[in-house]
């Protein structure tokens, strides 16, 4: 796979498919968080973009889309929407006597998809969801809850806030499972070069993932290429890749901070090309947390912020512990004080409950701490000093990449909103690794534990959900335990694979 780049256009040729991106003088002459429908009508002629992939993601968080032909874009279309949603075939969205949605487009989003040809080139637009009739947005639209959010804040007296999320995932050479005839039995099957059950090159051992180099890192090419199109095609900036520390293909490319909503649409963007760019290699990615046995899942390590006219307001100089502010230790519990409830947005899915177990790295515990990645919010101090103020930031470490982006990073911020306005106050850190405290002593600090399973979460979230009705409607709360419940009893009733090896010769 190679590119040649010329004063105009990108020329890229891989294995499976051939494509022509245009760099626009209008694209780079204008910020694009500046770019007006006008601005984007120019750009389709200029691109010859033939369709519109109009896309957005389902309250659980996946990715959906519907294209049109770049003819049926007009200016209006970015007002008054495009009436292409049946609103009712999607989850969590609404029921059949109320289908009718439209697609507003964001024209900050526009850019040219890599992965086709130029007889049929298309551009993608994020959307915003709102009902037809001229009834206004659908207030549980996973954006618009991101957006409130956003809102909520600046009516604090807040300018920003700023997002960095570490998204992991799996590459894998294969999958495949059995999960449609559950009456003759039920079975999945991964295969990687790299795993420790491969026959064959350097296999990787359990727990040994973290920095190999070529050839045992067989992804450091595929970890280029999508840095390369998410940079080059979708303007989101990456500052490292690199392998994870499980076996079988663990992956980890991070992605600059920016503000709340623009984040969550860099976490889908990010997902989208990770997916695929890895099927232009033959391969299949997943963010399911906890894919493999024995070995570390994936996370979504969450760092934030809040600022005030360009100031971080979570540095502290005169902290000696880790150089935060009462602000900060505010927020933090804010997350503590929520963190059960936190667990059914921040790790949504059956499997997430998979990965956060003691002894893989996953946090159990509930505390605080700098520079430990044992406790639920870990403070980093990789620096020191009013250099490094921009940089002071809180890590939420529970979440995990199947969350929707929108959500989980409006739930994190509804809690620590709840930490400053009721000053809870944190307690003293816990700087020992929580995994090797016994039971006794983790009860005498006061440690509680993350639910131990997503209905533990779901009860969690009925009996706190208090602190997000500010920013989540509550139609919103109902529909993801709905959903959540669901997905939970679908796999609680089936039998397991390994409980024939523990039951059947009871």
């Amino acid at each position: 796979m190679f590119s040649k780049k010329s004063a105009k256009y990108i020329y890229v040729i891989n294995s499976t498919t051939s494509y022509i991106q245009m760099e626009s003088p209008k694209m780079k002459s204008k910020p694009p968080n500046s770019l007006t429908p006008a601005d984007i009508l120019s750009l389709i002629k200029e691109d010859n973009i033939r369709f519109i992939d109009l896309q957005f993601t389902d309250l659980p968080g996946k990715l959906q889309h519907v294209t049109i032909p770049s003819r049926e874009l007009n200016e209006d279309s970015f007002s008054a929407g495009v009436p292409k949603l049946d609103g009712s075939s999607i989850r969590g969205f609404v029921e059949i006597h109320e289908s009718d949605l439209l697609l507003v487009p964001d024209p900050t989003t526009y850019a040219v998809l890599p992965w086709y040809s130029e007889e049929i080139k298309t551009a993608r637009l994020l959307c915003d969801v709102y009902r037809g009739f001229g009834t206004g947005r659908l207030l549980w639209d996973p954006r618009a809850i991101a957006q409130k959010a956003e809102a909520e804040l600046n009516k604090l007296g807040y300018t920003t806030s700023y997002w960095g999320p570490e998204v992991e995932f799996f590459v894998f050479d294969k999958v495949a499972w059995d999960t449609l005839a559950p009456y003759r039995g039920q079975s999945y099957s991964i295969e990687s070069r790299e795993a420790a059950w491969s026959c064959s090159g350097y296999p990787i051992r359990f727990k040994e993932g973290y920095y190999p180099a070529p050839p045992q890192d067989t992804l450091m090419v595929f970890r280029s290429e999508c840095v390369r199109v998410l940079e080059d095609y979708f303007g989101v900036k990456c500052d490292a890749h690199h392998h994870e520390v499980a076996t079988a293909g663990q992956c980890e490319i991070d992605i600059l901070y920016n503000t709340l909503t623009k984040t969550a649409d860099n976490v889908v963007t990010y997902k989208y090309v990770i997916k695929n760019v890895a099927v232009q290699h033959n391969m299949v990615a997943t963010m399911m947390p906890k894919p493999i046995f024995s070995d570390n899942a994936s996370g979504m390590h969450v760092h934030m912020s809040i600022w005030r006219d360009g100031v971080n307001l979570f540095y502290d100089e005169k902290d000696e512990y880790a150089e935060l502010s009462q602000l900060a230790r505010y927020y933090i519990g804010g997350l503590l004080e929520h963190a059960e409830a936190l667990s059914a947005i921040t790790a949504p899915t059956t499997n997430s409950y998979r990965r956060l177990v003691p002894g893989y790295e996953a946090p159990v515990y509930v505390g605080w701490s700098k520079s430990n990645r044992s406790a639920a919010v870990r403070i980093p101090i990789y620096e020191k000093g009013s250099k490094s103020a921009a940089k002071k930031r809180i890590e939420y470490r529970p979440p995990d990449p199947s969350a929707n982006p929108y959500l989980c990073f409006a739930a994190l911020l509804a809690a620590g909103i709840d930490g400053i306005k009721k000053k809870i106050e944190i307690g003293d850190p816990l700087d020992e690794n929580i995994y090797k405290l016994t039971p006794e002593r983790r009860r005498e600090l006061g440690v509680r534990e993350l639910p131990g399973n997503l209905k533990e979460a779901i009860e969690a979230l009925k009996s706190d959900s208090e602190f997000l009705k500010p920013i989540f409607p509550e139609e919103a709360i109902e529909r993801i335990i709905e959903i959540e419940l669901k997905e939970y009893f679908e796999v609680s009733m089936r039998p397991h694979p390994h409980e024939f090896y523990l039951y059947f010769d009871i």
